[in-house]
């Protein structure tokens, strides 16, 4: 059950906690008129009959900005993708394996080490699955750094 109070209004404790019949006017239930506001009252007491209600104070969302719970929802439905590891005849172990390590978040030595001997003996190894943006900068930091990569989506794997 929503209550909403609309306008400056003089009123007392009880008129808001305890409303009597007749007081439709000021309080009516339901929702708010302007849907998607949002709406907080102040009240200060004025001597011993009651207090005033101040005016709303209205929060509106910048448009073209999405809130944070809406980037994460989108990230979650969002499709993953593989960022893979080409073989290639340039690049020593050891440094292939640096790189894993400084551009992946929590890849470890181990793991590293296991990606570059599958992409040296295989010609092709899966460095990571993740979101579309970040596989797409894994890609293009691997790149940057000398290596041989490419992304495509996973099949339904995380």
């Amino acid at each position: 059950m929503e209550t909403a109070i609309c306008g400056r209004v003089t009123l007392s404790p009880n008129h808001v906690f305890n409303p009597k019949p007749g007081d439709k006017q000021l309080l009516y239930k339901g929702s708010c008129i302007n849907r998607g506001i949002l709406m907080s009252m102040s009240v200060t007491s004025q001597g011993k009959g009651g207090g005033l209600l101040e005016r709303p104070t209205i929060e509106k969302a910048t448009p073209g900005r999405e809130s944070e719970f809406d980037l994460r929802k989108s990230r979650k439905t969002a499709p993953p993708y593989r960022v893979l590891l080409h073989n290639d005849n340039f690049n020593k172990r050891e440094y292939v394996v640096q790189v894993l390590m400084k551009v992946i978040p929590g890849m470890t030595l181990d793991n590293a080490v296991n990606i570059m001997q599958e992409a040296h003996y295989n010609g092709l190894a899966v460095v990571i699955i993740c979101a579309q943006a970040d596989a797409e900068e894994h890609c293009m930091q691997l790149r940057g750094n000398g290596l041989l990569s490419s992304i495509e989506p996973a099949s339904g794997e995380c």
